[in-house]
Parts: structure tokens; C-alpha cells; sequence
């Protein structure tokens, strides 16, 4: 896995919900590495560790990566106020992201919250061929519908409240979905239990998942065990993987989210 050090350039930053940030960064050596489903490591000021954010769409004729982030503690704060020009010290691509076999399937792509950004540039490779199911809290707290809708994506939200679209978790979309349609593979990304209760229907109906796991990160580059969690190996035995390492991108079928 390479990667590297960079100095990058924002060209482009908005609010586009309440405490949540899309933003632009310039590194033509960065985009070009980058691949769905990696992260980058920002330092940020006054901070010793570097914040993770999931790459959220990239240009490499642009040269530029896309980071949508939501405001949850100082690191990200100062992240925050930043301004057009300024610019940041970046490790990255760092990870394991999504593996894409044929971009013909018919696949289903499943967010939750800020698990939403990271799959985005996913979806850009299946088009016509991704339903994506989003679920959010409430109507203001919904980012990006429009975004998959312009990868040419069907798009199907749900909410908590019952504010937009369907009332309830994104599982009920997802089964109705599976209900009417033949689908290859579910990638999924957002909080563990929505993953856990993917990876469950993903089992049960014998489909392909794929789940990018959220867990607290230190070094990004596997040098310590913050983001530990359980995996089933190829011999069966239970371990403790490095997700900012092997993943954040792993097999459902691997993951002992009960653990």
C-alpha cells in the first residue's frame, strides 16, 4: 500500500448541514493514488494524533480529493474554520477501500450518517447499476442525495423520524429492495449496528457484503491497536484486525461484530 506525505491546497469548502463540512483539497499526487473507500490523516493544529476523514469523491484531472466531515470535537473544530487556501498536512491514501470486480452488477449501496461520504466515489463506478439507501436522523441532518442521484444512482432515503422518506432504519428500504430485485453485492457503510444489521440480510439472502467499519483511529498506519476489531480468519480463528490498515473495507462475512 503506498502513500505519502502532502502538502495540500483547499479550494473549495461549504456547510452543507448543521456541523457538517464538504471540502475541496488540491494534490494532484494524492488524487491520483486514491481509491474508493481509503482515508486520509490530517494533522491538525494543537493536536498530536491526526484526524481520519474518509475520502469522499475524487478527480484526478482535477487533482483533487473531496472530504465531507462532521464537527465532533476540537481537531475537527478547527478543521472547520478553516478557509479557501489555506492549507493542511496529509498522509494519505491510507487503507484498504472497496474491491470492484464488474461495475455491470446490479449492486446496493447502503450509508448511514457520515458513513454516507465515503461511498459516493463507490457509486460513481456502477451508475444506473447502484440503488443507494441513505439514513439519517432527521431531514437536516440528509447529505449528498443529490449527489448519487447525479451519478445516475436510484436513490432512496430514510430517516429516523420519518422527516424524509421512509420512517425507520435504512433495513427496511434494503429489504424491500431485495424483495423485487436481483443484487450482487451490498456495500455498506455508517454506524456498527446498522452494518451488523446489513451484514445479517446480506447472510441470509446469500449476497456478496462488503462493510467499511468506523472505528477510533491513532497512527492510520497499523503501529498501534486503537482501531482494533475481531475478525474471523481464513483458518477460522478469531483475531484482532487493524481496521486503519487491512481495512477500513472488509468482507461482512469476517466481521465478529458481536464481539
Amino acid at each position: 500500500m503506498k502513500y505519502l506525505q502532502s502538502h495540500c491546497t483547499i479550494v473549495g469548502k461549504e456547510e452543507i448541514a448543521k456541523g457538517i463540512f464538504d471540502m475541496m483539497l488540491f494534490s494532484k499526487e494524492l488524487s491520483e493514488l486514491s481509491a474508493p473507500g481509503q482515508f486520509i490523516h490530517i494533522l491538525c493544529e494543537g493536536r498530536v494524533l491526526r484526524r481520519p476523514i474518509s475520502i469522499c469523491e475524487i478527480d484526478k484531472e482535477k487533482g483533487t480529493i473531496r472530504i465531507v466531515f462532521e464537527v465532533r470535537g476540537e481537531g475537527t473544530k478547527w478543521l472547520s474554520r478553516l478557509f479557501v487556501t489555506d492549507k493542511l498536512d496529509v498522509i494519505g491514501p491510507l487503507g484498504h477501500g472497496f474491491k470492484i470486480d464488474d461495475t455491470s452488477k446490479k449492486v446496493a449501496i447502503v450509508g448511514g450518517g457520515i458513513g454516507v461520504p465515503p461511498l459516493l466515489e463507490l457509486a460513481s463506478k456502477f451508475k444506473e447499476n447502484a440503488t443507494v439507501i441513505l439514513g439519517f436522523r432527521s431531514a437536516s441532518a440528509a447529505i449528498l442525495a443529490a449527489d448519487f442521484m447525479k451519478k445516475g444512482c436510484s436513490v432512496h432515503l430514510a430517516t429516523d423520524d420519518g422527516s424524509l422518506g421512509y420512517k425507520g432504519f435504512v433495513t427496511g428500504p434494503l429489504e424491500s429492495l431485495l424483495s423485487r430485485q436481483k443484487v450482487d453485492t451490498i456495500y455498506a457503510c455508517g454506524p456498527t449496528p446498522m452494518l451488523k444489521a446489513v451484514a445479517e440480510i446480506a447472510e441470509r439472502e446469500n449476497i456478496a457484503c462488503q462493510v467499511s467499519l468506523e472505528q477510533r483511529m491513532a497512527c492510520g498506519v497499523g503501529a498501534c491497536m486503537c482501531c482494533a476489531f475481531s475478525v474471523t480468519g481464513k483458518n477460522k480463528e478469531k483475531r484482532y484486525a487493524h481496521v486503519c490498515k487491512e481495512g477500513p473495507v472488509f468482507d461482512a462475512k469476517e466481521v465478529n461484530f458481536d464481539d
